[in-house]
């Protein structure tokens, strides 16, 4: 490709006018390194720059390069304050070609189209170097290319200082807390980890955050790296953490409430648009009953340059406020010590670290399923602890596929806790996640008991939402836009990662199907019913509601398909995001309420209800009944009260009208003489509190 730079003058001199300008040296971008290209400034006049008289206002750039978003270009002034010009934007577009970054461009890099010509504002405030230093030294841009397979060339670049200084207009203050991480001029790798310092600020509930304030939540060392697999490639990077100690050691440390530890994440938002996918999941797990990682929204300052809002969240480990299970030793090697506590998982693989079932998955007998090994680390691992725990697995699939399965003494039931996975599969069918079943699929064995007791396996702790809640093209299971589909069944989509989808097998067990049904239906009455979980999404909406239009102001990707291919066209704000995650969940609760596996045989919902401050005292008479069928309330204030009636697939059949009912006895009447003999669910919606009554039509 022959490529033709020309700076434009018209553009040029709108930028320069008055202006001191020096030019770059130039050079080859060479893969996988920093390319560093300086500019020597000399006789500037005045020597000082700052944000008001004289400093900094216009860098411009040409260079040649076969896929733009692998670059990273940042400027380093004199003092060595460093800012980033722009960060993997582009896509696979090719060049730089006449573009200029300054502080009054009318838009931002992040939405312009490669080859950027024209003014834009860089991602990083060019303000920062306009901190009263002398502009006179070395100035250097750094190029790097962070992907192979591509390179180019810096044809040219400038400097521009002038009376209209780009100022310092960037993040300044957050009702959100601020982690501040600085890894002094060094790139973060995606391992190992490098030294590096994080401050966390947090001035406590309610209290707003100021980037100039002391570091009161962490102020220390940390070890840092770039974590995952898909989202390590999206501009807005996430990131592993250890609060490390001076000498590089590990230390426990609480970050914003959270227990001490030494391992979190700072998981990117950039594949997730609401700020909430993982927390929902998160919530939903810990609500019935289980271990989930405590997560924080916070903003991230990365080396003085505003990198949008994360979410600092625990990571899945062995430990006591964790995963609680029995540490494990290297020389625990006989019964009982042997038996635990192990963590496992589906997904990404290789030799080393883990191993492959002896059984395929039904319906696909030519897949291969490998089990990873979390605790203790392969590497850690002795023979014994490793025969001890593929055994386990493979007596746990051995009973899981043979005749007797359903046996409560000799079948499945023996090797897992049936309650963690029903809520482990809710959860992830919810959200329609086929990772949840293929990819960061996590297990733990608890240790046996003295008394011979197995120590059984059970499903979680739940992880990595960011490619659920939506509709993804690509398989049946995901891409459907009316709520339907099954996220356990991916094996029938050609995945990545094979999932060993024992919940096929698990589901021809009608007491599973049937427990499940009525754990389903227990849930959709407490944290799975709408008014929970909508109230539960309209505080996150709250929390971030000024933080999000900062975020999509330095990535710009708001309105634009980016991260995970979705079928439906980009949400073109904020609010419409969330307004499309609500409608997606009302559509899935649709199909799951009338799709659910199982029946509701020897269920008992009656008075089961979520958990708001205020609960009403419900009853329904006659039960059974044939004709009409009263409800009667006892309100201690005025309130909204709406009663429906569902059949035993969770489809309604009845539907009131909301009605205003004052503070007391009050009393209800509903015809369901209409309804055939059978068994029913009276729903009774009082504000916030929902309560279910079993109650059956008679003949």
């Amino acid at each position: 490709m022959k490529h033709l730079f020309v700076f434009l003058p018209a553009l040029i001199s709108v930028n320069f006018l008055s202006a001191q300008t020096y030019n770059g040296a130039v050079g080859a971008i060479n893969d996988l390194v920093a390319n560093n290209f300086t500019c020597t400034v000399s006789g500037l006049s005045p020597a000082t720059i700052d944000t008001s008289a004289f400093g900094l206002e216009t860098v411009c750039i040409n260079l040649t390069h076969t896929y733009d978003s692998d670059l990273l270009i940042e400027l380093l002034s004199p003092d060595g304050t460093t800012i980033t010009l722009v960060r993997e934007q582009g896509g696979g577009g090719d060049d730089f070609t006449n573009t200029c970054f300054n502080e009054t461009a009318p838009a931002s890099i992040t939405t312009g189209a490669p080859p950027f010509t024209g003014n834009f504002t860089p991602q990083g405030f060019m303000g920062r170097l306009n901190n009263g230093q002398n502009g006179n030294g070395t100035w250097t841009l750094r190029i790097t290319d962070l992907y192979g397979g591509d390179t180019g060339n810096l044809i040219g670049w400038t400097l521009a200082f002038g009376t209209n200084p780009a100022s310092n207009v960037g993040f300044t203050s957050s009702n959100l807390p601020i982690v501040v991480l600085n890894t002094n001029n060094q790139n973060i790798p995606q391992g190992p980890k490098i030294m590096a310092d994080m401050g966390i600020i947090y001035n406590g509930p309610n209290v707003r955050n100021y980037l100039n304030d002391p570091y009161n939540n962490y102020n220390g060392k940390i070890g840092i790296d770039i974590r995952g697999n898909y989202s390590a490639i999206l501009p807005q990077k996430p990131y592993g953490v250890e609060t490390r100690d001076v000498n590089g050691n590990s230390i426990n440390v609480s970050l914003l409430g959270m227990p001490a530890e030494n391992d979190w994440a700072l998981l990117a938002n950039y594949n997730d648009k609401s700020f909430m996918r993982n927390l929902l999941a998160f919530d939903i797990f810990d609500k019935t009953g289980h271990y989930a990682p405590r997560a924080k929204l916070v903003e991230v300052v990365l080396n003085g340059d505003y990198q949008g809002v994360y979410l600092l969240c625990e990571t899945i480990k062995r430990d006591a406020n964790r995963v609680d299970i029995a540490r494990l030793d290297p020389v625990e090697t006989t019964w009982p010590d042997v038996s635990g506590g192990y963590m496992l998982k589906i997904d990404y693989w290789d030799n080393a670290n883990s191993w492959q079932l002896n059984y395929a998955p039904i319906g696909h007998p030519n897949m291969d399923i490998h089990m990873v090994y979390v605790y203790p680390d392969p590497d850690d691992l002795v023979p014994q602890q490793q025969t001890y725990i593929q055994n386990f697995v493979n007596d746990y699939e051995t009973a899981l596929y043979g005749t007797a399965f359903a046996d409560t003494a000799i079948g499945y039931r023996k090797y897992i806790s049936v309650r963690s996975f029903m809520d482990y599969w809710i959860v992830n069918e919810l959200s329609r996640n086929v990772d949840g079943h293929k990819k960061s699929c996590h297990y733990y064995k608890e240790k046996d008991n003295a008394n011979g007791t197995i120590g059984k396996m059970k499903a979680g702790p739940v992880w990595d939402f960011d490619w659920a809640w939506k509709n993804i093209p690509g398989c049946v299971n995901s891409e459907m836009t009316d709520g339907s589909g099954w996220s356990y069944l991916v094996n029938d989509c050609s995945p990545d990662v094979n999932s060993p989808a024992w919940y096929v097998r698990l589901l021809q067990d009608s007491n599973f199907a049937n427990q499940l049904h009525c754990r389903w239906f227990e849930l959709r009455a407490t944290v799975l019913d709408t008014t929970y979980l909508f109230n539960y999404m309209d505080s996150v909406v709250t929390l971030v509601n000024e933080a999000q239009q900062r975020h999509y102001d330095y990535w710009g990707h708001m309105g634009q398909a980016t991260g995970a291919p979705e079928v439906d066209p980009p949400a073109q704000s904020y609010q419409e995001e969330v307004d499309r995650l609500k409608q997606f969940i009302r559509l899935r609760l649709a199909f799951l309420d009338a799709n659910m596996p199982g029946n509701m045989n020897g269920c008992n919902l009656t008075s089961v209800h979520t958990q708001p401050a205020y609960q009403p005292a419900v009853s329904a008479w006659p039960n059974p009944f044939t004709g009409m069928l009263n409800v009667q309330l006892q309100l201690a204030q005025q309130t909204t009260v709406q009663v429906s009636v569902t059949d035993m697939a969770g489809r309604t059949v009845l539907s009131g009208t909301p009605q205003q009912l004052g503070a007391g006895t009050q009393q209800l009447g509903m015809d369901a003489s209409v309804l055939p003999a059978g068994v029913y669910l009276l729903h009774v919606q009082a504000g916030e509190s929902v309560q279910v009554l079993r109650v059956v039509k008679g003949e």
